[in-house]
């Protein structure tokens, strides 16, 4: 996967990213909606509600770029992701 520089990252929307308010996971491409997912437990000071509202810009963006999730709620990732 492409890392993106900071002036990539700088310039997606807010929208574009599975946690917009802290624009953490970026969701542009396949890969990125794969790390989104593998990374999801590790983004600090979230609410169980922001988390819902990522997990459904994941979901929408898996769609869109033909990623098949295996877990229906982020709430079946396993702790050590």
């Amino acid at each position: 996967m492409a890392e993106l520089s900071a002036g990539e990252r700088d310039h997606l929307d807010a929208t574009e990213f599975a946690f917009p308010k802290e624009r953490k996971e970026p969701l542009e491409n396949a890969a990125h909606v794969r790390n989104a997912v593998a990374r999801f437990r590790q983004v600090k000071d979230v609410t169980d509600a922001e988390r819902d509202a990522a997990w459904h810009r994941i979901e929408r963006a898996a769609k869109k770029f033909g990623v098949e999730l295996q877990e229906k709620s982020w709430r079946e990732l396993k702790a050590s992701n």
